[in-house]
């Protein structure tokens, strides 16, 4: 089973990784493939930056580059549950799709929100100005971007399960869970 998380920054992905790894879930992120991209280059491991690698790379080598390179890496490894977090580009679902067994889940939150959590989050990567914060989730849904660049907004349209989070950590917890055991009891099929 490959679980794909697509959402904007601080909308919740982390905890429901870290709900999966509870259950014995192996964790690629599609920024670790634009990461390793990055050092190749010596560019500078900065959102931004990383931001613009990742939309060469797309522009270069396709849409899909990142998902089809962390589903490689998936098949490869023999293991058979995985959860793909950073999903930005419609074409990544498309690719990821591809595999059987695969379910695409939204984690969605008002951008003030966002906003907040990423200012109380306190991450030293993240900025500190509410303004540069909600310009750059304006950015990852895909305001200004080109059609192979950061497209969120255009992820949650092809998702499997939006699930808000705009409440408490166990109602996201137990939003996510409710889901999963929906599609693990069943084997197949999706809900919408």
């Amino acid at each position: 089973m490959i679980i794909g998380l697509t959402g904007s920054m601080g909308c919740g992905k982390g905890e429901v990784v870290n709900i999966l790894d509870k259950m014995g879930f192996k964790y690629i992120t599609l920024s670790m493939m634009v990461r390793e991209e990055a050092r190749k280059r010596g560019i500078e491991e900065e959102r931004e930056k990383l931001m613009e690698v990742g939309n060469s790379m797309r522009k270069t080598e396709g849409a899909g580059v990142l998902a089809k390179r962390a589903v490689a890496q998936i098949l490869a490894s023999g293991h058979d549950k995985w959860i793909i977090d950073g999903i930005r580009n419609p074409a990544e679902i498309d690719e990821i799709k591809k595999t059987p067994d695969t379910y695409i889940i939204g984690i969605h939150a008002d951008k003030n929100l966002l906003a907040d959590r990423i200012l109380s989050r306190a991450r030293e990567s993240d900025s500190k100005d509410r303004a540069e914060i909600l310009r750059k989730i304006e950015r990852e849904l895909g305001e200004g971007e080109p059609e192979d660049g950061q497209q969120v907004g255009k992820c949650m349209q092809k998702v499997d399960k939006v699930i808000k989070n705009e409440g408490t950590l166990q109602e996201l917890q137990e939003n996510f869970t409710n889901y999963y055991n929906s599609i693990n009891t069943q084997g197949h099929g999706v809900e919408t």
